[in-house]
């Protein structure tokens, strides 16, 4: 009877495993990984795209540094890989040699990446940060300032030029800095801060292999955007495909901004409905990257001086079932094989 009974539980807990596994299948990913308030506290791997992956071992860039302040703290998005957070400290830093104070932080990645609940369809594997362009005051901002002060856009109102009473030789040498580093794949910015970089560097052929990082797209005018190349520790990154290998961007490819092409709607043109993304629709190890225990404290995962990876995977403990929606909690009857959701229809 005993024995009969155990099985019938047995059954019962993989069956709502699989329910429960497959109704989380079907929910959107942005709401699974939108409320995993920690990481993955594992060895860092960066698993998929910039625009469709995650990442586990994911580290928290500090609110405050020497020469850096994360913004938007109620986000959640000062998450990436060690090499990325690491970058972004060395340039606030060298940055300051060329006469800017200090970084404005915007988002990164959420603490396991994935697709984000509002806004950018990229900044999936802690690969992606966005810098202010506007210079770090001489003081600490408080949270509610953090939360609530814009960025200032560096373009002439109502053109698509460089303010030049905002821009300043300051903002130019930040970027070059930026796109001087090795590990940078590219970076996103205005056509008119492109156009600003031309006039600046272009006609100096020893700043093509620095210069063709800067990309110009839509946007990107109160902030610019460094994208890192995928990092050794991560066979499963897919990168982006790279910038041409010649040149620095200063040519037709650009002039093609300031017509009236890229600003102008096909008639009759209409956005396609955009369909969520689901778990089924990321990379498979995702699915480990959000069952993953996390660690004991968002201090344990903050890159800072001293940081110990290793510590923070050891103080390892299991997510709360209210992290993971979809995910039903198991009777203790032991280690049970959990089937793989259905497939996506």
């Amino acid at each position: 009877m005993w024995r009969s009974r155990a099985v019938a539980a047995v059954l019962a807990a993989v069956a709502t495993a699989f329910i429960a596994g497959a109704a989380q299948a079907e929910q959107p990913a942005k709401q699974l990984f939108g409320s995993m308030p920690l990481p993955a506290a594992t060895q860092s791997k960066v698993h998929g795209f910039y625009s469709n992956g995650c990442i586990a071992g994911a580290v928290a860039m500090p609110v405050d540094g020497p020469r850096w302040q994360a913004m938007r703290l109620e986000r959640n998005r000062r998450w990436g890989h060690p090499d990325l957070i690491a970058l972004v400290q060395r340039l606030s830093e060298e940055a300051a040699n060329d006469g800017w104070p200090g970084l404005l932080v915007g988002d990164i990645s959420q603490p396991r990446g994935g697709p984000m609940l509002t806004g950018h369809a990229s900044h999936q594997i802690g690969l992606d940060a966005d810098i202010w362009l506007t210079k770090m005051p001489d003081r600490r901002l408080t949270r509610s300032e953090r939360a609530n002060i814009s960025a200032v856009s560096v373009l002439k109102n109502g053109t698509l030029n460089v303010d030049p009473n905002i821009w300043t030789p300051e903002h130019a040498r930040l970027l070059r800095r930026a796109a001087s580093y090795r590990e940078v794949e590219r970076i996103f910015i205005h056509p008119g801060i492109k156009k600003a970089m031309c006039e600046a560097y272009g006609d100096n052929g020893a700043n093509d292999a620095w210069m063709i990082k800067l990309r110009p797209y839509y946007g990107h005018h109160y902030h610019f955007h460094i994208r890192m190349k995928c990092p050794a520790d991560s066979p499963n990154c897919r990168p982006q495909d790279p910038v041409p290998a010649s040149g620095n961007g200063c040519d037709a490819s650009l002039d093609w901004w300031f017509t009236d092409e890229p600003w102008t709607p096909k008639p009759g043109a209409k956005p396609a409905p955009r369909r969520e993304k689901t778990l089924a629709d990321l990379p498979n190890a995702c699915r480990s990257v959000l069952a993953a225990p996390r660690p004991a404290s968002e201090d344990l995962a903050t890159y800072s001086a001293g940081f110990d990876q290793l510590a923070m995977i050891a103080s390892a403990v299991p997510v709360a079932a209210s992290a993971a929606p979809g995910r039903a909690a198991l009777p203790a009857t032991g280690r049970l094989p959990v089937p793989a959701p259905r497939p996506a229809r």
